[in-house]
């Protein structure tokens, strides 16, 4: 049995003890971790029993909660987020659309898949409970994306220019892969800045080898969302006027470490690839042609004002582009975008539900962090920062490839939720509680005397 075997079944078996015996968090790292390693289509597989793991962290996901529903159930009820109602109106759109989409074994299939994924995030939402919950998801998501950093080096490019054969479940090809790695650089900032020499040093191996990840992979979107993740924060660690001692010291050392340690990994392929991006005359070789994929989602619409559904683009994109924009061997062309994904699948309801989404995010994350300034507790302010600065980078990711139900785009909305449970909602609610059990006590009280 090969060591990488071992290490996934000792990791398995582990987490499924530490959900039941010490956090029931643990059942939600479990699921994180089994989701990087991707046991059933790694070279290792054949060394471990043919189990069906990924079903069995959800089962054990769903027997934590149920053992320890009472004790954790009122902390994160599901109806104070905004964010969750939402999400289960996309969802609902899916089976709405069963009526119009066009192919319904794709749709069935990936509506079905989706929904898991709803369930898990409602189910996770509750296992993460407090701010050490929170931690270790956040470390479940970094810890993962690690592993698949370094399988990436170890894999080395093996396509061309690219690595491929390292993807995941619902991101098999090699732009998927490196999208799921682009959020973990904004979260690593927080966790160097704020961690003992140990995390320091964590943070240091983590982001090599996911750094190093990104540029074997080659992939233009996810560079242009870890720079923009990156950015988003670094600017708001220089310039916020929240500052601690030595915070503007760290973000400049954590820059230079950043440059220094990106100009060490990246090759002359790596910037040729990304020098690609400036050819704007030649739509091929920058990407620019994928803005006609997206252009056409319009002339689909008018003719299918309802949508598609899932897969329906790529059906009828013969239809609606050149033979030279089609892809060589299918024939057919995907949109190449999230959000028009999300226009084509589910008509004009599925942009504005997503929408919808977002800025119901967006103001309860805006009320933690007023929260968290208040009562002057920067370090949590931060982290909130990091989350945003994570979803931000992945969703500019996925504006260039289709990603509109992926996974780590809801773990990062469902990390920004647990996060304003954890620092705003608890603490209102908290505070609520114990006002309304005052009154009730001057009530009674009041009709004591009376009687």
């Amino acid at each position: 049995m090969s060591k990488f075997a071992l290490l996934f079944l000792a990791i398995f078996f582990g987490g499924i003890t530490a959900a039941f015996f010490y956090s029931a968090t643990g059942a939600f790292v479990l699921y994180e971790l089994v989701y990087f390693f991707n046991p059933d289509n790694r070279w290792w597989s054949a060394s471990i029993p043919g189990l069906r793991y990924s079903l069995i962290s959800v089962m054990v996901m769903m027997m934590a909660l149920a053992i320890n529903y009472r004790r954790l159930g009122s902390k994160s009820p599901w109806l104070d987020q905004p964010v969750f109602k939402w999400m289960v109106a996309i969802l609902c759109m899916y089976y709405v659309m069963y009526i119009h989409a066009l192919d319904i074994q794709s749709h069935d299939r990936f509506t079905f898949e989706f929904t898991k994924l709803v369930i898990i995030m409602l189910i996770a939402y509750k296992l993460i409970h407090s701010e050490r919950a929170l931690d270790a998801v956040l470390w479940g998501y970094l810890i993962g994306a690690t592993y698949l950093g370094y399988l990436t080096t170890v894999t080395g490019r093996n396509s061309g220019n690219r690595v491929e054969g390292i993807g995941l479940v619902d991101a098999p090809d090699s732009n998927g892969a490196a999208a799921t790695l682009v959020p973990a650089a904004t979260l690593l900032m927080y966790y160097f800045w704020k961690g003992n020499k140990k995390v320091k040093l964590l943070c240091c191996i983590s982001g090599a080898f996911i750094a190093n990840g990104l540029v074997l992979i080659n992939s233009r979107g996810s560079f242009l969302g870890a720079v923009v993740g990156v950015v988003f924060y670094l600017c708001y660690m220089l310039f916020s006027r929240y500052q601690k001692e030595g915070q503007r010291a760290t973000a400049i050392m954590t820059l230079v470490l950043g440059l220094a340690g990106g100009l060490y990994v990246t090759d002359d392929t790596f910037w040729d690839r990304m020098d690609t991006l400036r050819s704007v005359e030649n739509k091929e070789q920058s990407g620019a042609s994928r803005m006609d994929f997206w252009l056409v989602t319009f002339d689909v619409m008018k003719d299918y004002p309802m949508g598609v559904g899932i897969a329906g683009y790529q059906r009828v994109s013969a239809n609606y582009l050149e033979e030279s924009q089609l892809a060589k061997n299918a024939g057919v062309r995907a949109v190449h975008s999230s959000w028009f994904q999300g226009l084509a699948e589910l008509g004009w309801p599925g942009p504005i539900l997503f929408f919808g989404m977002m800025v119901s995010l967006y103001r309860l994350s805006s009320r933690t962090k007023n929260y968290l300034l208040q009562h002057d507790r920067t370090d949590e302010y931060f982290k909130v920062l990091a989350i945003e600065g994570a979803l931000l980078a992945f969703m500019v990711s996925a504006t260039f490839i289709d990603r509109f139900r992926a996974e780590i785009l809801y773990w990062m909305i469902l990390f920004l939720a647990a996060a304003s449970n954890v620092y705003y909602l608890q603490h209102v609610n908290q505070r609520q509680g114990q006002t309304n059990g005052l009154i009730r006590r001057r009530t009674l009280t009041r009709e004591s005397r009376l009687t």
